[in-house]
């Protein structure tokens, strides 16, 4: 469930979201139909509050609406993604 937010900028392939002033963000590739997470990053100061989590789901999400599979090349969205089999369909 989204409790914050959630920006996305498809044409700089970025998810953001602002808490506190602080912004938290999920960065990905394109490559034809998949979807490359590189990098999710929360400011340690809004850290704890599942909003990298948050974002991930929202990539997933998006993924999937489109048709895409998803490569998590970033560490936290594997790991997400290991917790949540729900979206292992969508995995490449």
């Amino acid at each position: 469930m989204t409790t914050h937010e959630i920006e996305h900028d498809p044409a700089s392939g970025v998810f953001t979201t602002t808490v506190d002033g602080e912004v938290a963000l999920l960065e990905y590739q394109r490559e034809g139909n998949r979807m490359l997470i590189m990098h999710t990053g929360v400011p340690e100061a809004i850290g704890g509050r599942g909003i990298a989590g948050e974002l991930v789901r929202a990539a997933f999400e998006y993924a999937k609406a489109q048709g895409w599979h998803v490569h998590p090349k970033c560490a936290y969205a594997a790991a997400w993604v290991e917790r949540h089999p729900e979206y292992n369909q969508l995995l490449v």
